[in-house]
Parts: structure tokens; sequence; C-alpha cells
């Protein structure tokens, strides 16, 4: 892939992202996107810095430390290749604020056609949540906070579930299809190793091909060697990464 596609791509995947992890709880502080929602996905909790605004870092910060604390929630930044101003990863740094769960975003350029044979069972917002979120051990909370978030978000999820013939759940999936670029979220396995997760979204591709997507992204976390490995055999190349920093030692 050319590295101006590949950067453009990245930029599109960025945007996207944010559009589809958006939850009701957000609002804008001198252009940081700050998200308050109870959820388990860090991506729907924490600061992402969009703009340079007018205010002196330390006075944004405290606004922002109000408003967290206010809702309950642990201080989190987001630290992309955008984030503003451009110097803000190492001027938290310096402040001693811990950098923790880096991320890998993963595009695939060329969407391509795919005959699949398997069949996939659509599931509701709350169904969905629920879903992942048993396989994971998220909380009730985290569960009713991720169902609210995918059903209000600004793009519509569609989740699916792969059982096998006798009605035992495989693996789960969730994607976000924005006109022709596609973002598979969630992805997860009742029973790792066994290719079910490969098969889900080799499905959700093809499905998403249906519906107009011709390019695609995802996340992945940085040390999930082989989560990148399966993504890698679908096409994927690393893009960009992503990390979180936090003043909050509980959280690193």
């Amino acid at each position: 892939m050319p590295e101006v596609g590949l950067q453009a791509l990245a930029l599109r995947a960025e945007r996207a992202g944010l559009d589809a992890s958006a939850p009701p709880q957000q609002a804008d502080i001198d252009g940081w996107l700050i998200r308050l929602s109870p959820g388990k996905a860090k991506r729907s909790r924490c600061i992402n810095a969009l703009r340079q605004g007018q205010l002196p870092l330390d006075e944004l910060l405290a606004r922002c430390q109000q408003a967290y604390d206010a809702a309950g929630l642990p201080l989190a930044l987001r630290v992309t290749p955008w984030s503003q101003p451009a110097e803000l990863d190492a001027l938290l740094a310096a402040k001693g604020w811990g950098a923790f769960d880096a991320a890998d975003v993963m595009v695939l350029e060329h969407l391509s056609p795919t005959a699949t044979p398997v069949a996939l069972r659509a599931q509701s917002a709350a169904d969905y949540a629920a879903t992942v979120g048993a396989l994971r051990g998220s909380s009730a909370t985290a569960i009713a906070a991720h169902a609210e978030r995918i059903a209000n978000a600004p793009v519509t999820y569609q989740g699916f579930a792969l059982h096998d013939a006798a009605g035992r759940l495989l693996a789960c999936g969730q994607m976000v299809v924005d006109g022709d670029l596609v973002g598979l979220y969630d992805i997860a396995s009742a029973q790792t190793r066994r290719g079910h997760g490969e098969r889900l979204c080799r499905a959700l591709l093809a499905l998403a091909h249906a519906q107009g997507a011709r390019q695609a992204y995802l996340q992945v976390g940085s040390d999930n060697a082989a989560a990148q490995r399966l993504y890698a055999r679908l096409g994927f190349v690393f893009a960009y990464r992503y990390h979180y920093r936090s003043p909050e030692q509980a959280l690193i």
C-alpha cells in the first residue's frame, strides 16, 4: 500500500472509530472531546485531544478532572498521532502520567468479495452486549453501558454470533459500515485457537462488502500477537498505534 494511501486510510479509520465509539455521555472542553460512559471500553470513557484550544494545559486538565470526578470515573487520555498539542504525550509523561494499554489500528485497503458458507445470527444491541459481556466477565453496569452506547451510536452497529450445529456459541463480533468503510469491533471467541474468530471475521467482511464496504479497519492490543497474526491473514496491515495516559496509578 503506498505510504500516502496508508496515511489517508489511517486518518479515515481514526475518525470513523471516534464516531463508532461515541457514547451519549460526551462533551467538548476547549477542543478536547471528553467521554464519560461507565462502560468497559476505554475509548468511550476517556479524553480525545482533538484540537488545541485557548486554555493553558494545566487549566484544561483541571477542568477535565472535575468532569471525571463528577462522573465517578478515573481520568484517562487517549494519545494518538493526531493528538493536540503535538507534544502532548511528552508533556503528560513529564507530569508523571503513566502510559498503558497500547493498541494498534490495522487497515485493509482493498476489501474483495468472498463467498462464505458461514451463517451468522444477528443480535440486538442488548443481546450482543450481554453475549460479549459474558465472554469477557463484564459487570452488569458495563454491559448496560455497552448496550446503551451501541444502540445510540451515530453510526449503526450490527452484532452477530456464530454457533455450532448444536447451538453452542463459538464466537461473536460487530461491524459498523460507514459508506465504503467497515470497522470490526468486539471480536471474541468462546473457544480460542479453533479458528472460530477467523471464520467470523471473514463472514463479517463478506457481509460488509455486500453492503458496499470496500475498505476496513480494526483495533487490536499491541501485545496481542495471536490476534494480529489472524488479522494479517485477512490482509490487514499496521496503520498506527495509540495508548492511554493517566495520573491514576490504579489504571496502569
